[in-house]
């Protein structure tokens, strides 16, 4: 197979960035997919006991991909007997037209697969129809499919484009090996076996989250951060990125401790783990992708029975040019994230920033900044709950620098082991009830 390039279509993300405050997300876009809108995030009562399982957040627009099918592979953290698919063209500058869709079970313990569990293929409708045109800005949720689906399974999210739809949203940086069918194939979104996908790429396109229909309504758990959180630095193909180890701890919890009055065993009571963060992303300006305060309401308030939110962002702020250098700056970013959160009964905790030091970007006068935004963090009274991810990490001898053992080698992102500790010292009590 070869790897697909890719290209970001810079102008037309800046366009469209100032907008993403008006786009309905979450919803279904008028004429074109169903008429309920997904539950409500934050809902501890909703009629319908949807999670959400994964999220991708839309970090950039690359080149179409005329005449394609895309074959995305997604991994569910909490499982269930339905699924509804979030598919997304926020920062398209035409309509996204569909020519089918599909979703299956990835064949197991074959991560970099395109081939589908035989007996699970479904297709895929958009308000009752395969064709569907997604609009400019907007979103659309899939008509809900019947599917037994495993916690911590790999889903495969199918997308067939028959023809230029200009500029992809898609999601960078997954860590995980995507397939393509290109060069006049067809729509080969129902093909179980992947023969026809010969190419690969490293991002996920169009699709930016799932939601499975459980037992009970545990509700989720969103992640919102940077590459830190996006996982740069793990094994790829592998889902070792801390949020996906935090879903792990949440499934092994004994089924007493699990959300839900009717939790059953092996983790199918457990919340959901949604991972919101993006590769360069900051909290305050736009990096790569929208800033946090600007894609909060897409990426966590319309995301499916969110009910806490763990915030790790503003390291990029202070690395990065313009470097952000008033610590209360942040911190009245962090208060904003708060208020919006509770008021959709959001429980919020906040991250330390992680040390830097080593990295090409770090300096004395950029580590005081991360120091004092720090102690605002821990003892400012900004969150529910705070996560010292900084305490965790750190070189005792030299707290400018992580441990040794926990750096992917860049001095900033983390291994496999550092992701593992971050997502160790998470206290589960503080997540909420």
């Amino acid at each position: 197979m070869v790897e697909v390039g890719r290209r970001d279509a810079g102008r037309a993300l800046a366009a469209l960035t100032g907008a993403l405050a008006l786009t309905l997300t979450g919803t279904a876009a008028t004429h074109a997919g169903p008429r309920t809108a997904p539950d409500r995030a934050g809902s501890r009562a909703a009629p319908a006991r949807w999670t959400g399982t994964w999220e991708a957040s839309a970090s950039g627009a690359a080149a179409p991909l005329p005449g394609a099918s895309i074959r995305n592979v997604v991994h569910a953290s909490a499982g269930g007997t339905a699924v509804r698919v979030r598919v997304s063209n926020r920062l398209g500058i035409l309509p996204l037209v569909l020519g089918g869709a599909t979703l299956a079970r990835q064949e197991p313990n074959a991560p970099e697969s395109p081939n589908a569990l035989p007996g699970t293929m479904r297709t895929l409708t958009f308000g009752g129809r395969k064709r569907t045109s997604v609009p400019v800005g907007k979103d659309v949720v899939s008509d809900p499919v019947a599917l037994r689906v495993p916690a911590a399974s790999n889903l495969l999210v199918t997308l067939h484009t028959p023809g230029d739809s200009g500029p992809a949203t898609y999601h960078r940086d997954a860590l995980q090996t995507n397939f393509l069918a290109l060069n006049g194939n067809g729509d080969r979104a129902a093909d179980v076996r992947g023969t026809a996908y010969r190419a690969t790429t490293g991002s996920w396109y169009y699709v930016t989250g799932v939601d499975v229909r459980r037992p009970e309504a545990a509700g989720s758990v969103v992640a919102l951060g940077d590459s830190l959180t996006d996982g740069s630095g793990s094994t790829p193909s592998a889902n070792r990125r801390w949020p996906d180890r935090l879903a792990e701890r949440l499934r092994a919890l004994p089924p007493h401790r699990q959300q839900g009055a009717q939790a059953v065993q092996g983790g199918q009571g457990a919340r959901g783990v949604l991972n919101a963060g993006i590769a360069g992303n900051r909290l305050l300006l736009e990096g790569r992708g929208p800033s946090a305060l600007a894609r909060f309401n897409a990426d966590v308030l319309s995301r499916t029975g969110v009910r806490t939110l763990i915030v790790m962002e503003g390291i990029n702020d202070i690395k990065s040019a313009p470097d952000q250098t008033d610590p209360a700056a942040l911190g009245a970013a962090y208060r904003e994230i708060v208020r919006r959160a509770h008021a959709r009964g959001i429980r919020v905790v906040g991250a330390t920033l992680t040390p830097f030091g080593g990295h090409g970007s770090h300096t004395r006068a950029r580590e005081r900044v991360r120091r004092s935004v720090n102690q605002l963090i821990r003892t400012g009274g900004l969150f529910d709950a705070v996560a010292d991810f900084d305490a965790v990490v750190r070189d005792p001898s030299r707290e400018d620098r992580m441990l040794a053992a926990y750096d992917s080698g860049d001095h900033l992102h983390f291994n496999d082991a550092g992701m593992r500790a971050l997502a160790d010292s998470v206290d589960l009590t503080a997540l909420g009830g």
